[in-house]
């Protein structure tokens, strides 16, 4: 229990524009269940775990065969069979939750572009081929983006915690990160990946768009 207080409390410091507790997205809340669920099993063995040292540190009589057996039931049950099918439900449900964030055919799909560098990111629009903004990516609210990532010096990460997960920029190759925003406003992004001094200061922001400033964003009338 104590682990889980500890955890709590230090997710409390958070910010929550960049928790991952916070979703705003389909792909994000996704994560965040996730999360909360491998800090349970974890939370669960560890607890287990903690019994099974103190009844260790117990006094019992070294001849009292029916003592032994109740031990080797504890050691078997709770320190072998216990963690091994947690662990294995957690694996298996980490394996399903991965599957259904892989990118996906899907009806009104919006595709940017992420070009990394030290120590910025340029932004291109599918929908306006011509256009490009720097540290800011627009995007509709409500609709799934496929965001094409890729770096033209050293690897970056492309992250927007309460949207999606963080995926490598890598110099050569394009790799693509499905994101969404359920309801329109700002949301921070910052490059995960250590790639040199300055990359602390190496974060965007994503705009999400109503339908109708969206359209006059894609019309050309930027804000």
């Amino acid at each position: 229990m104590s682990f889980s207080i500890l955890t709590l409390l230090l997710l409390s410091g958070c910010t929550q524009n960049l928790s991952i507790v916070h979703p705003a997205g389909p792909a994000a809340a996704t994560i965040a269940t996730l999360w909360w669920v491998l800090l349970v099993g974890a939370a669960a063995i560890f607890v287990l775990v903690m019994v099974l040292l103190l009844l260790a540190f117990r006094v019992r009589n070294a001849n009292d065969s029916s003592d032994q057996e109740h031990e080797r039931r504890w050691i078997v049950g709770l320190g072998l069979a216990f963690p091994v099918t947690v662990l294995t439900a957690l694996l298996a449900y980490g394996l399903v939750i991965g599957e259904h964030l892989m990118p996906r055919a899907v009806p009104e799909l919006v595709t940017v572009g992420a070009e990394a560098r030290q120590w910025a990111w340029r932004f291109t629009y599918a929908d306006m081929p011509s256009f490009e903004t720097d540290g800011v990516l627009h995007i509709p609210a409500g609709k799934p983006i496929d965001v094409q990532i890729t770096s033209v010096d050293v690897i970056h990460s492309f992250w927007v915690p309460r949207l999606a997960g963080k995926l490598d920029a890598i110099p050569g190759h394009v790799n693509v990160l499905r994101i969404e925003a359920d309801l329109p406003g700002e949301y921070d992004g910052v490059s995960a990946e250590f790639s040199g001094a300055g990359y602390r200061m190496h974060d965007f922001t994503v705009v999400a768009h109503d339908a109708e400033s969206w359209s006059a964003f894609i019309a050309g009338e930027t804000p």
